[in-house]
């Protein structure tokens, strides 16, 4: 598949092209009263845009980053080499949001839109501005939840139902594409239920519209005629025009529920373990391709045990999509939710097998267990991330080196300030076959390579 790109943030360039394509809203939205003249011409979309305009937000998101680790060897860490000093880099965002609820002046907006951010400004359309808290963020959704300090007697847009769009259907997106404040643009649904592979993984059940979305559009919404709220803006794809991307309403609303309730979002799992299909054992298995995930270890009392999944069993695809390899397959579950249906398709005995079953929590005392089992190493909360605990001799973590009073602070290249962010990079990586750790020891931070 050709690259797809966010719709995120850039500053305004390219002024002259962005021009010919950009309208304003604003003015419509402030207009006290229409005349009979433009009254004659109010459509279905004028009047969704009036409505929903004043709850659009314009988001600016600073980032300040200081690089200080570098990536070292083994030997490196083992003898306690520093890394080199380093410099702080700032750097600046932009991107689009909807008031959800105005009573508690939360916003949604794209997790991407506010990841790492040291420093959020939300600006509406009557030109007020608020500093935000990001009270939640789920990256492999794209979600995030902001809360605006001080903000009072806010306007909010109404929800709609994603489950019933159909294609060919009128739709209305109005953001803040490279820095052009409030641009609507119109079109309609081109295809639902829409699978696309990002930088930051592979997300299902896309809304896929030909309304012009741009950088700087992401996290804005996407609503039907009636003004209601059917999806959130997210992705273009760069390699055409009038292909866009939005996350359902529908889905967005369970994501947000869950970072409102409980502060994160539920992982899923199906309780089992695999590896990557290769070509020798592709042949072995008599298999057309050498992709997939063969099963490895099956869960007792678990859904792939309860399904009939076995050791030895290849899964080709999850919910209708291809498994290429465990990353993929890892991307395709964690679009799901913890006892949702799911259909996997298997090879085995050299034939194809389709079978029904309900995916788990995969709850923090399970993800303890495991990461104690297959990475070697027991944390909990400290003040600078997850301190280690627990190094099981002859397992990755002390194959590393690793020790007790090391702190995590970060997996994968996110960070870890506490325990239960630890638990979630498991959850994130538990299948892959290498994952890169920031450990901070005494002083000193350390970027190193764990296989595993």
């Amino acid at each position: 598949m050709k690259r797809l790109i966010a719709a995120r943030s850039f500053a305004c360039f390219f002024l002259v092209v962005c021009l010919l394509s950009v309208s304003s809203c604003c003015h419509a939205a402030t207009t006290p009263s229409l005349t009979a003249r433009q009254q004659a011409r109010v459509t279905p979309a004028v009047r969704a845009v009036n409505t929903v305009a004043p709850a659009v937000v314009n988001i600016t998101s600073t980032l300040v980053e200081r690089r200080s680790a570098r990536d070292v060897t083994p030997f490196d860490f083992f003898f306690n080499i520093p890394g080199r000093p380093g410099r702080d880099f700032r750097s600046e965002s932009i991107g689009s949001g909807i008031i959800i609820d105005g009573k508690r002046s939360l916003v949604l907006t794209n997790a991407h839109v506010v990841n790492g951010a040291s420093d959020i400004s939300v600006r509406l359309l009557d030109g007020r501005t608020y500093s935000a808290d990001v009270v939640g963020a789920e990256p492999d959704f794209d979600i995030a939840v902001l809360r605006l300090k001080g903000a009072k007697n806010l306007p909010s847009v109404s929800m709609g139902d994603s489950t019933d769009l159909m294609p060919g259907e009128t739709v209305i997106a109005i953001g803040n594409p490279y820095g052009f404040s409030h641009t609507v643009t119109t079109g309609v649904i081109s295809a639902l239920d829409r699978t696309i592979e990002a930088e930051d993984g592979v997300f299902t059940d896309l809304i896929q519209t030909d309304a012009a979305i741009n950088p700087g559009n992401s996290g804005g919404p996407l609503l039907n005629v009636l003004g209601e709220l059917v999806g959130i803006n997210t992705a273009i794809y760069d390699k055409a025009q009038g292909i866009g991307f939005a996350i359902p309403i529908s889905k967005a609303r369970r994501v947000v529920d869950e970072i409102l309730d409980q502060g994160h979002v539920s992982t899923p799992w199906l309780a089992l373990i695999g590896q990557n299909v290769d070509p020798r054992t592709a042949r072995y298995l008599r298999m057309p391709v050498a992709e997939g995930l063969l099963v490895t270890e099956v869960f007792r009392d678990g859904p792939a045990e309860k399904a009939g999944i076995r050791p030895g069993d290849v899964i080709m695809e999850l919910a209708g999509n291809t498994v290429t390899d465990r990353d993929k397959f890892l991307s395709l579950l964690r679009n799901h939710q913890p006892h949702a249906p799911v259909t996997v398709k298997l090879w085995r005995d050299g034939s194809e097998k389709t079978l029904s079953l309900k995916t788990a929590d995969f709850d923090d005392v399970t993800a303890e267990k495991l990461a104690l089992r297959r990475w070697g190493m027991s944390v909990k909360d400290g003040r600078h991330g997850a301190v280690v605990t627990q190094v099981k001799e002859n397992s990755p973590a002390g194959q590393l080196g690793l020790q007790k009073g090391d702190a995590i602070a970060a997996v994968s290249g996110r960070a870890v300030a506490l325990r239960k962010d630890f638990l979630d990079a498991f959850r994130r990586d538990f299948l892959k076959g290498q994952i890169l750790l920031q450990v901070l020891r005494g002083n000193r931070l350390y970027q190193v390579r764990m296989v595993l």
